[in-house]
């Protein structure tokens, strides 16, 4: 039954029509409607990704679930949409994400409350079709569409310096998204059509490609964020509410890696095999740099927002390895393993740093004047005992844990980077030193040390509403850590099938294709 219906469709617009039905709901004398109605879309859409999962073959690395109408005629613009194993992936953390922050937003949000339930869920839909899109024009529509609601968000809910961060963000993503647009318009003037499967093997050549990859570039690094141009993301996170950082932290900083792994590496190989030590470079320099400047944050949300900058390195590191491991004749199957740990990071990292926003979000909204300040806290644990259990699984994640989220990918990258250069490997590895000192010296001075606030005293616990969010996040955490295999069975013939495309013809030594395609 669920294989006939225009399935990616109904998750992209469902969100989109609740939203229309919360703002019908009008003024916050209707508050807890527009929370019901929310929490009903939100679930239903989650409970859509079900038979999407169970109806996915794996077995396969074409597209599927494909629904194409022509949109516009003169330019042979689709609506196309489909799914593969990284986006059936990253579909799911999207629903499963938009829950969570559906459910915390009914507790935190007192004004506005339709408003801001409405903006999310859009938010929630446009992310779904950046993972869905086929045609790189409504690629590009979901791209730009879903900044419109996260510069709501900040700019309406955030903190006291809300109107510069929110400003600060859009100028950001939204014009080093400009220059890929003009490479898709030089694609299309190349192929005839707006189709990304079209853009696939195409004779460029090394100049071309190295523009394209560049254009490509600067859209996706600053979606990242990568260093140098990660300076917004800290402003963004510090003034927008707790669901605003999740959703950056969990969902918006992979659609720049998800750009890497749909556009830059298979239209463009030999230009990313030539500038990969540019990429790796940048990468080891988010990892090790930034994690030196969470260290010296007073701020919680900014140390966060800094420890994702650092955490989601790894992720390109992992995809930008591959060419390294390939120049160097190690096995392909190094290079397997570092593109998954890279999608794999995807995941974890949006479990981990997604609860660390949420949980001080939590903090900042019982403290009298909403303060983030590390110094104002302390001897949390001693009025929240249930939230510290919650907030040290979560803080373990982000130190790299054996057996939650946080281990699998990074270790997996690590692993493969060793084959082909220990000093990229080993430098990486700093990280674990890294993530520990400033995330369990974050913890210690906020649970553990002593009372900042006399406030602090008077915290009530976590509610049953917040509890069901960590019990949510916490199983994600384990599972993760403990189970990938389900992830993993659905990601591998993606993966390998991405990886032969990705590499150039003259590193394409004794590939063993069954390896990935079967």
């Amino acid at each position: 039954m669920f294989d006939q219906l225009p399935l990616l469709s109904i998750l992209i617009w469902l969100p989109v029509i609740g939203a229309v039905l919360v703002l019908c709901t009008g003024s916050d004398k209707h508050a807890n409607t527009a929370r019901t109605i929310a929490v009903v879309i939100a679930v239903i859409n989650f409970l859509l990704c079900i038979p999407l999962y169970l109806n996915f073959d794996p077995s396969r690395y074409d597209m599927q679930f494909l629904e194409n109408h022509l949109w516009i005629r003169v330019y042979q613009i689709h609506y196309a949409l489909g799914i593969d194993g990284i986006s059936l992936v990253m579909v799911i953390l999207t629903n499963f994400t938009g829950l969570l922050v559906i459910i915390a937003g009914c507790h935190a949000i007192k004004v506005r409350v339709a408003q801001y339930m409405a903006n999310f869920l859009v938010l929630q839909g446009m992310i779904i079709g950046v993972f869905c899109a086929m045609d790189a024009i409504l690629f590009y529509v979901y791209w730009e569409a879903m900044l419109i609601p996260m510069y709501l968000s900040i700019g309406i809910w955030g903190s006291a310096n809300r109107s510069y961060a929110s400003i600060k963000f859009f100028l950001f993503t939204f014009l080093g998204s400009l220059l890929m647009l003009v490479a898709l318009i030089y694609l299309y003037n190349q192929t005839g059509s707006f189709m990304i499967q079209n853009f696939y093997g195409l004779p460029l050549s090394e100049h071309i490609q190295t523009w394209v990859f560049l254009a490509f570039l600067l859209a996706f690094a600053v979606k990242v964020p990568m260093w140098p141009v990660h300076t917004w993301l800290p402003d963004a996170h510090t003034e927008a509410p707790a669901g605003g950082s999740v959703v950056l932290a969990a969902l918006m900083l992979k659609l720049g890696i998800y750009g890497f792994l749909r556009f830059s590496m298979p239209i463009t190989p030999i230009a990313c095999e030539k500038l990969a030590w540019v990429m790796i470079t940048l990468s080891l320099i988010g990892i090790v740099y930034i994690g030196l400047v969470a260290i010296v944050q007073s701020d919680l949300k900014k140390l966060i927002a800094y420890s994702s900058i650092a955490h989601m390195g790894f992720a390109t590191l992992g995809c930008f390895m591959v060419y390294d491991i390939v120049s160097h004749m190690h096995s392909l199957q190094d290079a397997y393993m570092s593109l998954e740990g890279a999608v794999i990071q995807m995941v974890a990292h949006a479990f981990g740093s997604g609860a660390m926003f949420l949980g001080v979000g939590l903090l900042a909204e019982r403290f009298y004047n909403h303060s983030r300040l590390i110094k104002d806290y302390g001897g949390v644990a001693h009025s929240m005992p249930i939230f510290a259990a919650f907030f040290m699984l979560f803080a373990m994640s982000n130190v790299g844990l054996p057996g939650t989220a946080g281990f699998v990918g990074e270790f997996m990258v690590i692993m493969s980077a060793f084959q082909s250069h220990f000093w990229v490997a080993a430098t990486a590895s700093l990280t674990l030193v890294l993530a520990a000192s400033y995330t369990l010296w974050m913890y210690k001075r906020v649970f553990f040390g002593p009372i900042g606030n006399e406030y602090v005293a008077g915290f009530q616990d976590v509610t049953w509403l917040e509890k069901i969010n960590y019990i949510l996040l916490a199983i994600g955490v384990f599972f993760v850590g403990l189970y990938p295999q389900p992830i993993i069975n659905v990601l591998k013939v993606t993966i390998g099938h991405l990886l032969l495309q990705s590499i150039p013809q003259d590193l394409a030594f004794n590939m063993p294709t069954k390896l990935f395609l079967s």
